[in-house]
């Protein structure tokens, strides 16, 4: 299981999550730039997520949608704006594919992959966010008891790739 690290935020409207996976680097970005892979890892169980467009380049769309265990579904949209293969992914909400403004947006997420001496990789998730009430609302959303299932789901698929 992924072990929580302490990751201090760097200002008011950041939420940072990281734990110390037993997966390499290669394998945590294959995770997160495979669609086919996202039905078993990117949401907590009973949810699942289907990703419909993984364009991997900065200003590429992404577009996914997440299914509740009861009909619900949510659609999750954005562009990308870093990528750096097996050490950092970028991603946004605040522009959809042609840099069109969302002015409804929530988060920009920058995912970091790093070796680590004895093996396992410091996966670091922080999660940016327009405004305080933006955190807030993410927060309230469940977004540090989603994040850390969805960590373990994640190191346990990479684990087998």
């Amino acid at each position: 299981m992924a072990v929580p690290v302490e990751i201090e935020p760097r200002n008011d409207r950041e939420l940072v999550i990281a734990h110390l996976m037993e997966a390499t680097p290669d394998q945590l970005f294959k995770a997160w730039t495979t669609p086919e892979l996202y039905p078993e890892w990117f949401c907590p169980k009973p949810w699942r997520a289907e990703v419909s467009r993984m364009d991997l380049r900065p200003g590429g769309a992404s577009d996914m949608m997440m299914y509740g265990p009861d009909g619900e579904s949510f659609p999750n949209g954005g562009v990308y704006l870093e990528i750096d293969p097996g050490r950092k992914l970028v991603f946004t909400d605040a522009f959809s594919e042609g840099w069109v403004p969302n002015p409804d947006s929530m988060m920009t997420a920058v995912l970091t992959f790093e070796p680590q001496a004895d093996g396992r990789t410091l996966y670091t998730a922080r999660v940016g966010h327009p405004s305080v009430e933006k955190k807030t609302q993410h927060e309230a959303m469940g977004f540090r008891e989603g994040w850390n299932v969805v960590a373990d789901q994640l190191e346990a698929l990479a684990k087998t790739l």
